[in-house]
């Protein structure tokens, strides 16, 4: 019997075939496909929010919408665009007049720095969400009291999804992303991704959805996301996005649609995809990244795993220093122990460093175990680490 892992059970940079991925990307979406859409560009359908307001009042039709809006997600092109989202747009400018407010505050505290980007180039709200909810919650309600921002995200995720957002202001000159896919595993290295087994790499897309919401008008030369329809289909897409060869066939094949103030993008974090270069004049791109997680991506029990933590690292330290547990024991009970995801956070005060996600604290204590910290240096590290990660 042949215990290997087979090629499928896991993926990596080895698991990759570019002709696989054309021949999936080259694929066409046909109007039939998508019922209540108004039109079809380069792949991407287009609904007028206008259009759609029966459908979004009736539970039934409102049902049948969301049902032809997941498939867009899951099985067809991966992208939609919703129109007129926000047929007013005052609701939109009152929340850009807030956001300008708080990134100037943030700038003058000398924070208010986009980690994805060169420094200098853009400007990024982190928790865009809590921020405008406390500063304006006036504006917080006529912006979010959106039937359709509401529909398609239940639509992917179900009911009680959980909003996050962040806002991003692109200046002329800024430029363009690499292609990628999104939280969760396209937050992750290489290495770890490929730890991940091959039905979680299938899992991560539907715990998710990005969005954006455009706060001014967005020509194609103010660089609108890129995107590639269909890529989401592609199984081993976290390992692919990360070569070379996908990255190049990403630039020669991706589309950009102009949106239009009061417009919304959503699609699959599995697409692959990247923002633009914004090579106009004078226009200030801002659009508010909606990141929308499901309900259930939430542990049954609250711990204290700092309380935890603490307890238990003077006796893994003992244990190591005496010589009686070796790398992979400690692994396995630090790791039954400490928090080994770097999110949810706050990513003013615990920003990634050399990477796209902040140290966790599993691997907090790991490196003090390998350093010898002493305990209290630990539980000063932990509790300072702790603070950073609070609203």
């Amino acid at each position: 019997m042949d215990l290997q892992a087979g090629p499928s059970d896991y993926f990596d940079d080895t698991s990759c075939d570019l002709d696989a991925f054309k021949a999936l990307t080259q694929r066409r979406l046909a109007a039939a496909d998508v019922l209540y859409a108004d039109r079809i560009v380069a792949n991407i359908p287009i609904y007028r929010v206008a259009n759609l307001q029966s459908m979004l009042s009736d539970p039934n039709k409102r049902r049948s919408l969301m049902a032809e809006w997941a498939r867009v997600f899951k099985d067809l092109s991966g992208v939609l665009v919703l129109e007129g989202t926000f047929a007013d747009t005052s609701p939109v400018d009152r929340a850009t007049d807030v956001y300008n407010q708080i990134i100037a505050e943030e700038k003058a505290r000398g924070g208010g720095a986009d980690h994805f980007a060169a420094a200098g180039s853009n400007d990024r709200i982190w928790n865009s969400l809590q921020k405008l909810c406390l500063a304006a919650p006036d504006v917080f309600a006529d912006y979010f009291a959106n039937p359709a921002l509401d529909t398609v995200c239940e639509a992917w995720l179900g009911p009680n999804y959980q909003m996050t957002a962040q806002v991003n202001l692109v200046r002329p000159g800024g430029a363009a992303q690499q292609a990628h896919r999104d939280y969760h595993l396209g937050f992750q290295t290489a290495e770890d991704c490929a730890r991940y087994p091959a039905h979680v790499h299938d899992l991560s897309p539907v715990m998710t959805l990005q969005g954006a919401v455009a706060h001014t008008d967005m020509p194609v030369e103010s660089g609108p996301t890129k995107l590639l329809p269909f890529s989401q289909l592609y199984r081993p897409g976290y390992a692919a996005y990360r070569l070379q060869a996908f990255a190049d066939y990403f630039e020669d094949t991706c589309v950009q649609l102009p949106l239009s103030k009061g417009d919304a993008l959503f699609f699959n974090p599995a697409l692959f995809h990247a923002a633009g270069a914004n090579s106009s004049q004078n226009i200030q791109r801002m659009a508010n990244l909606l990141q929308v997680s499901s309900a259930f991506g939430r542990a049954m029990e609250s711990l204290d795993r700092l309380a935890m933590c603490r307890a238990l690292y003077p006796v893994l330290l003992e244990r190591m220093m005496a010589g009686g547990m070796d790398r992979k024991l400690l692994e396995a009970a630090v790791s039954a122990c400490a928090e080994g995801y770097s999110f949810p956070t706050n990513l003013d005060r615990d920003p990634p460093v050399g990477g796209l996600a902040p140290e966790t604290q599993k691997q907090l204590m790991q490196r003090a175990l390998r350093e010898k910290w002493t305990s209290e240096a630990f539980g000063t590290a932990l509790l300072e680490q702790a603070d950073r990660r609070q609203p």
